[in-house]
Parts: structure tokens; C-alpha cells; sequence
């Protein structure tokens, strides 16, 4: 099927979407892909944010690559992904731009209260399972009707090992992140006929921003001591996983979530 080893993960003549790019997990994977040989759009809320993030994706492509031009390849959008309007702008955007959506990647997410559900408010639920559900899936259905309906493609959804555990005070994020997982199988189902296969990657703990509470707390440190790789991930630690679920390698992989995580739910429960 394949020539070499290189043309079963590259992204050649590829464009992908990164929602939630304008730093940490998906900044990170809206590189690898660029430097893969894909045109990537990336999107987050703040304008200087998205301007910063696209100038370090151009900084790491390489200036021979035979694929990618540094100063075309790269579109930043400024989008909220809560609001029904800026998720359609952005598809038409990345459409008007390169015509095409082949990878969509959502990695938006958010956990505004750290409390146990006992403590929790409505808003804060409603708030969670907005970005970390719904936005995920109207974002998918806008880019499945206008491109991968009729040519395929691949959506990768950034979930959570929290998603498989039962925790103190991040609960509502892991219920959000159990539902995306699911709502990756369901997805998989509907659209595989169509050539669109939807996975999963579901992170450990990664050294990021969004996580930091975690990290860089006793019980962050505490957590990571049980693992088989001791260590706290780092947003790199993510790239072989996203480069292989959009790429032509996994292209009998669907429905499936890839947990990278140094091993620790090997001690869930």
C-alpha cells in the first residue's frame, strides 16, 4: 500500500483544522501537522493569541520542505467555539482559504470550577459540557457536510484519562470527557460509510497551562511517582499519537480512543 515508510504519515495535500490552538496541546499538534506537509488553520478566542501561535507554527516548518510555502500555510481564525455563528464563519474561512477540511481536530476544552459535584452550579456544568460536548460535535457536523461528507477525512477528539477515572473536584470535566468518548464511537458509526473516521486521544498528565493546578500541586507529584514513566508529559509526548490518527497509517482506525498517559491508568481504581 505504501511506498515508504515517510508516505504513511504524511500530510501532503492535507488540511487540517485545530480548534483550541493557540497554545499548549493544540498548538503543538497544528505544528506536527504543518511540519508533516499539511496547510493548518487554528483557532482559538483571543486575537493575540492566534497571531503569537501561528508565527511559532511558521518558525518550525521547514524551509525545504517541498510541500509548504511558511508564509501561506498557515491561517489563524479568531473564533469562539460556544457561539453557533463563529464556529460556521470559521469552517467557511478554512473553505474560502484552501477549499478543503481533511483533519479537524477539537481540542477546546474547559474546566471552570474546581468542585465536588455536591458543591457544583449550574453554570458551571452548562459550561463544561458546552465546550467539551457540544461544541465538539456542531463543529464536526459543520465540517463533515462541507467537505468530508463526499471526499472523507479524519476528526480527532482531545478527551481525558479523567474520562476513565472517578476523581475529587474535576468530576464534571471527566463526565464531559466520558461523553466525548462516546460521542467519538457514535460519530465513528454514522460517518464511517463515508470514509470519516473519528478517534479519540485521551491524554494523561500533561504539563500545560489548563493543567497546572494539577501539576504543580503535592498531589500532581504524588500521582506521577506511581507511574511506569514517572514523569508529568509534555505536550510533545502527544504529537506521535495525532500524527498517526490523521495520517494515512491508521487508515483502519476508527471509533478508538488512544490513551497516552506514562502508564497511569495501569493503577485506576
Amino acid at each position: 500500500m505504501f511506498k515508504h515508510v515517510h508516505s504513511m504519515f504524511s500530510l501532503a495535500g492535507k488540511v487540517a483544522l485545530v480548534a483550541g490552538a493557540s497554545r499548549g496541546i493544540g498548538e503543538e499538534i497544528a505544528g506536527i501537522y504543518a511540519r508533516a506537509g499539511a496547510k493548518v488553520a487554528i483557532c482559538s478566542r483571543r486575537p493575540e493569541g492566534v497571531k503569537d501561535a501561528v508565527e511559532r507554527i511558521k518558525l518550525r516548518i521547514p524551509d525545504k520542505s517541498p510541500h509548504l510555502d511558511n508564509q501561506q500555510n498557515v491561517l489563524g481564525i479568531t473564533a469562539n467555539i460556544l457561539l453557533t455563528e463563529d464556529r460556521k464563519q470559521m469552517v467557511e474561512a478554512v473553505m474560502d482559504w484552501a477549499g478543503q477540511i481533511d483533519i479537524l481536530v477539537n481540542n477546546a476544552g474547559a474546566n471552570p470550577s474546581y468542585a465536588p459535584l455536591s458543591d457544583l452550579t449550574e453554570e458551571a456544568w452548562d459550561k463544561v459540557f458546552a465546550v467539551n460536548l457540544k461544541a465538539p460535535l456542531f463543529l464536526s457536523q459543520l465540517v463533515y457536510h462541507a467537505w468530508m461528507k463526499g471526499h472523507g477525512g479524519s476528526i480527532i477528539n482531545i478527551a481525558s484519562i479523567g474520562a476513565f477515572l472517578a476523581s475529587t473536584g474535576i468530576n464534571a470535566y471527566n463526565v464531559s470527557k466520558a461523553g466525548l468518548i462516546h460521542l467519538t464511537r457514535c460519530l465513528a458509526r454514522e460517518w464511517g460509510p463515508d470514509g470519516v473516521r473519528v478517534n479519540a486521544i485521551a491524554p494523561g498528565l500533561i504539563k500545560t497551562k489548563f493543567s497546572q493546578a494539577i501539576w504543580d500541586s503535592p498531589a500532581g507529584l504524588a500521582m506521577i511517582e506511581r507511574q511506569p514513566i514517572p514523569r508529568f508529559g509534555e505536550v510533545e509526548d502527544i504529537n506521535g499519537a495525532a500524527l498517526l490518527l490523521a495520517s494515512p497509517a491508521s487508515s483502519f482506525i476508527t471509533g478508538h480512543t488512544l490513551v497516552v498517559d506514562g502508564g497511569q491508568l495501569c493503577f485506576s481504581g
